[in-house]
């Protein structure tokens, strides 16, 4: 049951038009403080440049501005440093407790003249956009870091062949470089999301007010050059109560975290003793506190965790502002924490996985011993192909070889010549030369597919795609 006390609204920036007090569990409540924080570099960066326009405007005076400036350097001293003290009660966000500290230091009557025509509302969409926008380059960074690793090691371990599977059933050879590259093209196209989602993130809401706009004639255009933004948001209502770039970046990471999860479940099933086409570095793995033998892929699994903790952020965010009215509402309070958490579980992830393919250990001999002739049962079609019969009944016929095979319990390459021609008179001599596995991946060499030449044009479309051609 709630408290019968009551904090007192003064001092709070909205707190003249209350005369009752406000219930301690409501205060908890409605306060970001200990999250919004994160935001006190842009929150203080969109102040001197709202502060600098209303001196432009006559607003402020020259005096003014250079002492709201002078206060502002003082309290980002203060939280780089890690000693600005937080007031409990008082401090409901980061404008709230950076403006209050304003006062204490250069004094209430110059501070109080900072917040003329601006809101909390846009101030903080300003402040998400400017971390966000920060924090993209980071991510892109990390990004391109891991898409470089998997075109370096598609090239230096280009000669490998494997299976590939279909409903993870053995399917034809590949080259092990050409999976990665299916991940490369994936991984390609995240980066080029994430970089057209970076010009919407970076549009300035800020002089919208509180959703009708700015009175004093604002230069909007000025704050945001100052602030590097690209340009403005164009309707007031819609600058303060915008939140599609916290969705669109929470879709594009969990689309980049399902890529992560499919990718990391391959290599787990890779690494396990049936496979053991990989292992893992110790780096990356743990061990069990009961079996001594075991080498868990812990890192891996981790990464397939965190995608459904991505996709919580996103459907969550969505149902949160799917149903709210025009503008602003409390409800948007609700966009931060998701985007803080995601940007961290989408960053440490995509390190984690660069960490693990850059020292990822691959066992080329185990790769082939898991290949088997009959895996080369679409060569034998495409040999009769060549030779003028239809595929369709080339398809049968190699499909009559294979049940011959397991009839015969052997294995399709030792088949006899005799065996074969007994099926269809059109084999020759040279069909033998079908079952090499090396012979097939190289004759899978239109744009896309498997054989070195088309391998490496790949690795070269990932190097265009890191250089944003």
């Amino acid at each position: 049951m709630a408290s019968e006390q009551n904090a007192p609204a003064a001092g709070k920036l909205w707190g003249g038009r209350f005369t009752g007090g406000q219930d301690p569990i409501m205060t908890q409540y409605n306060e970001s403080i200990y999250f919004d924080r994160v935001f006190y570099s842009q929150d203080i960066r969109g102040s001197i440049a709202y502060a600098r326009a209303n001196k432009n405007n006559k607003l402020l005076t020259e005096h003014e501005f250079s002492e709201i400036e002078r206060g502002f350097k003082q309290i980002l001293q203060e939280w780089q440093d890690n000693t600005f003290k937080i007031q409990p009660g008082v401090d409901e966000d980061i404008h709230t407790a950076n403006e209050r500290r304003l006062g204490e230091i250069i004094g209430k009557d110059i501070a109080g003249k900072l917040h003329t025509g601006r809101s909390r509302n846009d101030q903080v969409a300003t402040d998400m956009r400017l971390w966000l926008r920060d924090q993209l380059d980071t991510l892109e960074g990390y990004l391109v870091d891991f898409l470089k690793v998997i075109a370096a090691r598609a090239e230096k371990d280009i000669e490998h062949v494997m299976p590939g599977y279909t409903h993870l059933q053995r399917a034809q050879p590949i080259r092990w470089s050409h999976w990665m590259l299916m991940y490369g093209s994936f991984f390609a196209s995240d980066l080029q999301r994430l970089r057209e989602l970076k010009a919407r993130v970076n549009k300035s809401p800020l002089g919208c007010g509180a959703l009708a706009g700015n009175p004093f004639n604002i230069d909007r255009e000025a704050i945001a050059k100052e602030l590097g933004f690209d340009g403005l948001i164009m309707n007031s209502m819609a600058g303060v109560s915008d939140r599609d770039f916290v969705v669109e970046t929470l879709q594009w990471g969990s689309t980049l975290m399902m890529h992560f999860s499919r990718w990391a479940e391959d290599l787990i099933i890779y690494s396990s003793g049936e496979f053991a086409f990989v292992k893992l570095a110790d780096a990356y793995s743990t061990g069990s506190s009961l079996m001594p033998q075991k080498k868990n892929p812990d890192s891996l699994e981790l990464i397939r965790g965190k995608a459904g903790r991505a996709f919580g952020h996103m459907t969550g965010l969505m149902m949160s502002v799917k149903g709210i009215p025009s503008t602003y509402n409390k409800d948007l309070q609700e966009s931060v924490e998701p985007l803080l958490d995601h940007v961290k579980t989408v960053g440490d992830s995509t390190q984690i996985a660069t960490g693990v393919l850059s020292t990822l250990a691959i066992q080329p001999d185990a790769m082939l011993r898991s290949l088997t002739p009959d895996m080369l049962a679409t060569d034998l079609a495409d040999y009769l192909v060549r030779k003028g019969v239809p595929f369709r009944e080339t398809h049968h016929i190699s499909g009559q070889c294979v049940a011959l095979a397991e009839k015969e319990n052997t294995p399709m390459d030792k088949l006899s010549f005799e065996q074969l021609q007994g099926i269809d008179a059109r084999f020759e001599k040279d069909v033998l030369g079908v079952f090499d596995y090396q012979k097939s991946v190289e004759m899978r060499s239109a744009k896309g597919g498997t054989s070195k030449s088309a391998v490496m044009e790949q690795i070269e479309a990932v190097k265009k795609a890191l250089a944003g051609q």
